[in-house]
């Protein structure tokens, strides 16, 4: 079995596919709705506008796969987009609706000094670290590239934070449902380990 590296049209596939070899996995990039649900992973990635994600979900008829796949038993992460992408809504150029997988909105970085784009590295503050996400691993560095932000509507979905000006949505997770506001392949080794622990979740090592 694979893990699925859903392909619509806006992803950094390559890096996340990669990563997913390097880790010893089988990484299957695919825009078919029976292969993603054959998978025993799903990872969405995502690089640009929401708007332009979910349209592009949309027209290939993997918005409706994504909700099916988060409805069951399989790990599912979303990275950076991706992640963004599970929520209800964006304001990014005009409202747009998500997938609603997770409850909450994503909204602008406003006010404070600080620059936008938030590019560059924090550090992850973990709110549950005994999370099987964290086994083994200690707070550290990631490495970011957003203007906007989430706003979970769910505490509880909330397992890590960043500081830049106020605390910023990092890492979510809700049953099977996980989302990653930064790029773990581009992370370094806690970026590693954390995709490496959410692999491990899926049982499917090659």
């Amino acid at each position: 079995m694979a893990i699925a590296i859903v392909d619509y049209g806006m992803g950094n596939l390559h890096s996340v596919s990669k990563a997913v070899e390097r880790l010893g996995y089988e990484p299957l990039v695919t825009g078919e709705r029976e292969a993603i649900l054959a998978a025993d992973g799903i990872i969405l990635p995502g690089v640009g506008a929401f708007g332009d994600a979910m349209e592009h979900l949309r027209e290939t008829g993997l918005d409706a796969v994504m909700k099916e796949a988060a409805s069951g038993p399989k790990p599912l992460l979303g990275i950076c987009l991706g992640m963004q992408l599970l929520f209800s809504q964006s304001e990014e150029y005009g409202r747009h609706e998500g997938l609603n997988i997770l409850p909450g909105s994503v909204v602008r970085f406003t006010g404070g000094d600080y620059k936008v784009p938030h590019m560059g590295w924090n550090s992850l503050q973990f709110n549950n670290p005994e999370h099987p996400l964290f086994a083994g691993l200690e707070e550290g560095h990631v490495y970011f590239v957003h203007s906007y932000h989430v706003l979970p509507e769910a505490e509880s979905h909330l397992l890590a934070v960043t500081d830049y000006g106020q605390p910023v949505t990092a890492i979510v997770g809700n049953g099977s449902v996980y989302g990653m506001q930064f790029h773990p392949e581009k992370s370094g080794e806690l970026g590693m380990s954390l995709l490496r622990n959410f692999l491990v979740l899926t049982d499917s090592k090659a």
